[in-house]
């Protein structure tokens, strides 16, 4: 269930143009005005709107977007700009193809989606990076890492809640007999975790505990390390709930001292229109606090405003008056007017991440 809060009269895609190209115009940018636009309008409607800006004034919004905003705040507008296929896409490219290869994301992407969501983003990448996603993982990872997720994107599985209990339980007992001669080879592991459906999967989880008194999961973590390790726990933790998997994700992205904001941007962007609402109900289950709270914590400026935009409002968290001034805050997220360099109270200083 989607957080991505509309208006219910759906706007004109022309007037949200407008608004956002008067944004621009003067000394500096009307962050605040842009975010009052773009964090409430569904994936067709900002679509709609590019198509409008575009056409009307004669430039490419994302271009001027990048222009005019700066740091978080702008890698988390252009993500959430694209359209949900295409950002995946997006996303997989900087991984692989990137001056600094993001195995996390790679992995993630992959490895939290369905088959058919799966279909849908091979098909985008080829269409937006002209190669398939296959032959670029194959020259960027190496190991059992790539091995899995290469046979995760080339086999079908079923989508559907039943399963076979007889093959479950030998599931269960191969990976058990797998996993204590993983320093060899990981093959059962990959041919399990990429052929067998999510019910199946998590149906594995259950009866290996019962008949061994060890989670699966720590059997993963005791015989794996690196990023074949994070592949297993995220085709695992999705069978079981992909709401789980995000929530604890978050919590890694935001826990202990700095933030992991290229994590933490993808992974509000790419779920705020899917099942947030899921992901926050988990959090504060989890955690005992609300995932508002945390972002409010670990961010600042107009970047909160943003990423807060898209969780939506919780009723007791407290305001900011950014999106409530019609003048930019002297926050995070506005390109500078003066070529001064920006400092740490001003930015983001060494915060600064890659998408």
């Amino acid at each position: 269930m989607s957080t991505l809060k509309v208006p219910a009269v759906s706007p004109s895609h022309r007037d949200d143009a407008m608004q956002i190209y008067r944004a621009f115009k003067g000394i500096g940018c009307d962050a605040a005005a842009i975010i009052n636009i773009i964090a409430h309008r569904d994936a067709t409607q900002r679509s709609l709107i590019e198509q409008e800006y575009e056409s009307t004034y004669g430039h490419e919004l994302r271009k001027r977007l990048s222009s005019e905003l700066t740091g978080h705040l702008k890698k988390a507008v252009l993500l959430w700009m694209h359209e949900p296929g295409e950002r995946d896409a997006f996303i997989l490219k900087k991984a692989l193809k990137g001056a600094v290869k993001d195995q996390k994301a790679v992995t993630e992407i992959v490895c939290s989606r369905t088959p058919s969501q799966i279909g849908q983003l091979k098909r985008a990448y080829f269409s937006n990076v002209g190669s398939n996603l296959e032959d670029d993982i194959e020259a960027e990872l190496s190991g059992e890492h790539k091995k899995l997720l290469l046979a995760f994107l080339t086999t079908s599985r079923y989508e559907g809640p039943e399963y076979d209990e007889t093959l479950v339980e030998e599931d269960a007992k191969a990976l058990n007999k797998a996993a204590k001669k993983f320093g060899l080879t990981g093959k059962t592991f990959i041919q399990i975790f990429s052929d067998r459906s999510r019910a199946h999967l998590c149906a594995v989880s259950d009866i290996f505990k019962t008949m061994f008194k060890k989670r699966l999961e720590k059997a993963i973590r005791d015989e794996t390390h690196k990023n074949f390790e994070y592949a297993l726990k995220t085709i695992l933790r999705c069978a079981e709930g992909p709401p789980r998997f995000y929530a604890k994700a978050l919590r890694k992205a935001m826990k202990g001292i700095g933030t992991a904001d290229t994590d933490l941007i993808r992974i509000v962007v790419t779920r705020a229109e899917v099942d947030m609402h899921y992901i926050k109900a988990e959090y504060r289950k989890k955690y005992g606090k609300t995932l508002n709270d945390a972002v409010y914590s670990d961010t600042s400026g107009h970047y909160r405003t943003f990423l807060l935009a898209l969780l939506v409002m919780d009723p007791d968290q407290p305001m900011t008056n950014d999106v409530e001034s019609n003048t930019p805050a002297p926050a995070e997220g506005i390109a500078p007017v003066k070529t001064e360099p920006m400092t740490i109270s001003q930015g983001e200083g060494a915060k600064e991440a890659y998408l």
